[in-house]
């Protein structure tokens, strides 16, 4: 019996099987695909972004991916739109009320308490924010600042309504000289910023408590407790 011919054995030869996605709901394959494009941002970068980078990251085909969105663009505008609500959400979480302020201490813990779950539960969204990588397109850094900017006013308005509420009626500047709620939000934002930077490049480096007793310290120095 004479050998097979290269030809008969490649015929023979079981072909490989594409790879197969799994039926589900379309808004879960949205969701999907879009945490695939996050993760590819993050890591490569966004020039390393495409539908065959995101199907690959999702281990689906690219039909998949053109069968949830009508192409790369639309694909990052849902994300955008995504992560731009769940942080300003989030971001607006961990603002205490108004009355915390009363009590620096509490002030201190309850906030630095929200960030640090904030980041551990949500890295990705936070990498992008407040570790960019440097080609970040022009559109998607001033949607950022914008937001940034947002929080800003946010937190001024909570403090301002807080020193408004403790404020005795009349005072004299010089006896009792006022905090200007626009720095101390700048210097807030600025602050919450560098350490979540530093939370996520350096996890444990500075321990949540260890920062809640500093903090305490100094908002104590400066902004002492109402009863």
């Amino acid at each position: 019996m004479s050998a097979p011919t290269s030809s008969e054995s490649a015929e023979d030869r079981p072909r490989k099987r594409r790879r197969y996605a799994p039926r589900v709901p379309i808004e879960q394959r949205r969701e999907q695909l879009l945490d695939a494009a996050l993760t590819v941002i993050v890591t490569d970068g966004y020039d390393r972004v495409s539908i065959d980078a995101i199907a690959k990251r999702a281990d689906v085909a690219r039909s998949v991916v053109y069968g949830a969105f009508e192409n790369l663009d639309a694909l990052l505008t849902a994300l955008l739109d995504r992560e731009e609500t769940r942080a300003f959400e989030r971001l607006l979480e961990t603002i205490p009320s108004a009355q915390a302020l009363r009590d620096p201490t509490a002030f201190a813990s309850e906030t630095v308490r929200r960030m640090s779950v904030m980041l551990h539960e949500d890295p990705d969204t936070w990498r992008l924010i407040l570790l960019p990588p440097g080609n970040m397109p022009t559109a998607v850094r001033d949607r950022i600042e914008a937001d940034r900017e947002r929080f800003r006013l946010r937190v001024e308005q909570w403090i301002s309504l807080a020193l408004t509420a403790r404020r005795a009626p009349n005072p004299d500047p010089q006896l009792d000289p006022q905090l200007d709620p626009q720095v101390i939000a700048h210097a807030l934002v600025a602050c919450a910023e560098h350490f979540g930077r530093l939370a996520l490049t350096h996890p444990g480096k500075i321990d949540p408590t260890r920062l809640i007793g500093q903090v305490q310290l100094i908002l104590g120095a400066i902004w002492p407790p109402t009863r």
